[in-house]
């Protein structure tokens, strides 16, 4: 990515994870990076090693004027944002019946909201400048849905649909679009996501779930190891709409999608119904 100075970026959900190793490779080449979190001082970290290099920032992703705030602070602060990585989630667990109203809508606020208002915010900076990267970090959960993960799949799923559709509306303005699909990686994501009240009929689900993923190709991952794979993606001239982080997940993917090409084909007697086509 070609810039007059050093990029800078704005990465959310930056003092764990995947975001936290994201921003130190992109601070250890030179780069500015606005880290945001809940609580500023669990950016401290970043800020003894980095210095000047990283502005702070303490909000709520779903807290939209917050979100605006943030992006006008380090728009003053660097003169423009390159890179937005859009990390900040969490993984709810429990069947569809077991989470509570307040709960899903959580979950859409921090894994939906929160990407879709710094989103927003961040568009007219990149417009002005004619160039931008926007990393959606969605997760081979927004391309598959397992049981008792519901809403965690239909939040990534709903980001899945509305930065593919966000693509191709900025395309024109220099500004690209990347779906991030980590499989599975150590990374705390569920550590701060609320629990369930678990109800005794969906036990068997589990179960079957928790023995289907023991032959699962999964392996888990160390999420260090993708620092040099989203500085590719972010240096890349050309990049894809979508990518996986991790090994063996295109099997399954494939598997998957074969199915509901295969099961489309089988009902398209029904489809040509609705058209009102006869046989």
């Amino acid at each position: 990515m070609a810039t007059s100075s050093p990029p800078v970026w704005l990465v959310t959900g930056a003092s764990r994870g995947l975001g936290l190793h994201w921003a130190g490779a992109a601070l250890s080449r030179g780069d500015r990076v606005a880290a945001t979190a809940r609580n500023s001082s669990s950016l401290e970290p970043l800020v003894r090693e980095f210095g000047d290099q990283v502005l702070p920032l303490a909000f709520d992703v779903a807290d939209s004027a917050a979100v605006r705030q943030a992006v006008g602070e380090t728009e003053h602060r660097f003169g423009g944002i390159d890179v937005l990585v859009n990390n900040a989630g969490h993984a709810l667990r429990g069947a569809v019946e077991e989470v509570s109203e307040e709960q899903a809508r959580a979950q859409f606020d921090v894994n939906f909201f929160g990407a879709l208002w710094t989103t927003r915010a961040v568009l007219p900076g990149m417009r002005a400048r004619g160039h931008g990267r926007i990393i959606q970090v969605s997760s081979y959960g927004g391309l598959v849905a397992y049981p008792t993960m519901g809403l965690y799949h239909s939040s990534k799923w709903a980001l899945e649909s509305m930065s593919q559709a966000l693509a191709a509306e900025v395309a024109h303005q220099g500004i690209l679009v990347t779906l991030v699909e980590p499989l599975t990686f150590a990374t705390g994501l569920g550590a701060t996501a609320p629990a369930v009240d678990p109800m005794p009929e969906y036990e068997p689900v589990r179960e079957a779930l928790m023995a289907g993923m023991k032959d699962a190709p999964f392996v888990t991952g160390d999420a260090a190891t993708t620092a040099d794979a989203l500085l590719a993606i972010v240096d890349a001239p050309n990049p894809p709409l979508r990518v996986l982080f991790g090994t063996g997940g295109i099997e399954p993917l494939q598997e998957e999608y074969d199915r509901r090409i295969s099961e489309f084909r089988a009902w398209d007697h029904i489809a040509r119904l609705a058209q009102g086509v006869s046989e």
